[in-house]
C-alpha cells in the first residue's frame, strides 16, 4: 500500500514536469535545507518503521502457512513404528519443566514434593517387553469397541489405541471374580497429542468379565492437563486452566498414579496430586482402560499410547513397615532399563523414607539394590550396586547426612518372588532399606 502510494505520486510528478525543462542552478537557503533534511530523515524513519511492521504481518502469515503445513504433515502421519517425536519432545518438556543449571536435579527438586507411594504387592504389570509390534497385547483382553497393538513408539514399546472407543482388560486368573484389594494403587503412562481432543478412560470393573458395580465410582475420565468424575467433579494440573495441551509441539507423556484407600481416591498427574475425594463410597473391582470415544486423536489416526501399567495392592506404612521387619521393601523406586537413572515417580517413595529419617535421626540405612535374572549375571551385579548408590545420593541431596548411609548391591542373587512372570520380576527389581 506504501509502495503504490509513493509510486503514483512520483509518476504525477514526473508528468507535470516541463517536457524542455533543464537543469537550472538553484541557490541554497541552509536553514530551508536543514528543515527539508529534518523532514527527510523523519520520513526515512517512518518508512522504517512501517517496513518493520510488514515484515512482522508477514512473518505472522509465514507462521500461519507454516503451522498449518505442519498440522497437515502430522495428521497424515500413519506409521507409528519408527515415530521419532514422542520421546524428543517428553524430553524437550522435561528440559522446560527443569529450566536453567543441572536438568536432572532441577527435574529432581520438582518431584520433592511427592507423596504418591505405591502399593508394595504387585498384582499386575505390563511394560510391554518382548511383544511383537502389530500384535494384540499379549497381557490384555479385548472388552469392545475397535483395536489396540502393540508398537514402537520412538524406542518406547507401548500399547496402541488405533480406533475410538477400545476397551481393554487385564488378564488375571479369575478376571471374573473382584481383583481389587481394599488398599490398591494404579499406575500407567499416557501420550497426549498436542492440539486434538486427546483423553484416555478408566472404570472401576472388568467390563468383558465383570458384572456393572452401578456406577458406584463413575469412571475416570483423563485428559492432558484435567481429571474428571462424572457427577463428581474435576480437578487441573497446577497452573493450568484449559483441560487439552492446544500450544505447538507440546505433546507429552504424563505419569498418571492413582491411590485407592478403602473409600479415598487420590489422582496424581506427574508430580502434582490434582484430585482428592475423601468417600468415593465405591468397591472397586477391576480395571478396563479406553483411548475414549470422541477422540479427534483416534479418528485422524494420531497417536494414543499407554505404556509401564502396574496395578498393585498397597498396605502398611513404611514405618510401621520399618518397625515390623527392621527394614523397608521398596519396588516403587524405577530406573531407566539397565540404568542407574532414577525415574522422577520414584521420588514419592525416597520423599517418604527422607521424611522418616528427618524425623528419627536415629535411625540409619543400608541402601541395598537387587535385580530379575534376565541378563548377565556379572551386569546384574554391576548394576544393582549403582543403582543403590544413586539413591543414597540422592537421599544426601534431600538433607540426609551421608555418614547414616551406606549402600551395596545384591543382583540377582536374593529373589523374594519368581523370575518367570512380569509381576516376579518386578518385584524381585526393588531396592531395600535395612536398618544399620
Amino acid at each position: 500500500m506504501k509502495y503504490s502510494i509513493l509510486f503514483s505520486a512520483v509518476m504525477a510528478f514526473l508528468f507535470l514536469l516541463p517536457q524542455e525543462a533543464k537543469p537550472q542552478k538553484v541557490k541554497v537557503n541552509v536553514k530551508e535545507k536543514v528543515v527539508e533534511e529534518t523532514d527527510n530523515r523523519a520520513n526515512r524513519k517512518t518508512d522504517e518503521i512501517i517496513d518493520a511492521g510488514f515484515d512482522k504481518i508477514e512473518e505472522g502469515i509465514g507462521s500461519v502457512f507454516r503451522k498449518k503445513d505442519k498440522k497437515s504433515a502430522k495428521e497424515t502421519e500413519a506409521d507409528t513404528e519408527g515415530n521419532d517425536t514422542g520421546e524428543e519432545r517428553s524430553a524437550d518438556r522435561g528440559k522446560k519443566a527443569a529450566g536453567s543449571g543441572n536438568e536432572q536435579e532441577q527435574l529432581a527438586l520438582k518431584w520433592n514434593k511427592y507423596d504418591f507411594v505405591p502399593g508394595d504387592k504387585l498384582i499386575f504389570e505390563d511394560n510391554q517387553e518382548d511383544e511383537q509390534n502389530g500384535e494384540f497385547p499379549s497381557r490384555w483382553d479385548h472388552a469392545g469397541g475397535g483395536s489396540v497393538e502393540n508398537v514402537n513408539f520412538g524406542e518406547t514399546p507401548g500399547i496402541w489405541f488405533k480406533d475410538e472407543d477400545t476397551w481393554i482388560v487385564p488378564f488375571m486368573k479369575e478376571p471374573d471374580r473382584d481383583y481389587l484389594p481394599e488398599i490398591f494403587t494404579v499406575e500407567f503412562d499416557a501420550w497426549f497429542e498436542n492440539e486434538e481432543y486427546c483423553q484416555y478412560y478408566l472404570e472401576w470393573y472388568d467390563m468383558k468379565n465383570q458384572d456393572d458395580i452401578g456406577y458406584e465410582l463413575r469412571k475416570l475420565q483423563l485428559k492432558p492437563n484435567e481429571v474428571s468424575i462424572y457427577g463428581v467433579g474435576e480437578a487441573f494440573y497446577p497452573g493450568e486452566d484449559y483441560e487439552y495441551n492446544v500450544e505447538e509441539d507440546e505433546s507429552f507423556w504424563r505419569h498418571i498414579a492413582i491411590s485407592f484407600n478403602k473409600r479415598a481416591l487420590k489422582v496424581y498427574f506427574d508430580d502434582a496430586r490434582v484430585l482428592n475425594i475423601p468417600n468415593a463410597n465405591a468397591n472397586p473391582t477391576g480395571i478396563s482402560i479406553s483411548g475414549g470415544p470422541f477422540n479427534t486423536a483416534g479418528i485422524k489416526g494420531i497417536n494414543r499410547f499407554i505404556k509401564n501399567i502396574r496395578i498393585a495392592e498397597g498396605g502398611v506404612k513404611l514405618y510401621d513397615k520399618f518397625l515390623s521387619e527392621g527394614k523397608i521393601i521398596a519396588n516403587g523406586i524405577r530406573f531407566d532399563v539397565n540404568k542407574a537413572t532414577i525415574k522422577p515417580e520414584s521420588m514419592g517413595v525416597i520423599n517418604e523414607i527422607v521424611k522418616l529419617m528427618k524425623d528419627h535421626p536415629e535411625i540409619s540405612f543400608s541402601v541395598e539394590g537387587h535385580t530379575d535374572s534376565d541378563g548377565e549375571t556379572a551386569f546384574n551385579q554391576s548394576l544393582s550396586e549403582k543403582r543403590a548408590e544413586a539413591v543414597a545420593a540422592e537421599m544426601v541431596r534431600l538433607g540426609i547426612d551421608k555418614s547414616r548411609l551406606t549402600s551395596k548391591g545384591f543382583g540377582e542373587s536374593a529373589p523374594i518372588d519368581t523370575n518367570t512372570t512380569p509381576e516376579g520380576k518386578a518385584n524381585n527389581r526393588r531396592v531395600e532399606f535395612v536398618k544399620i
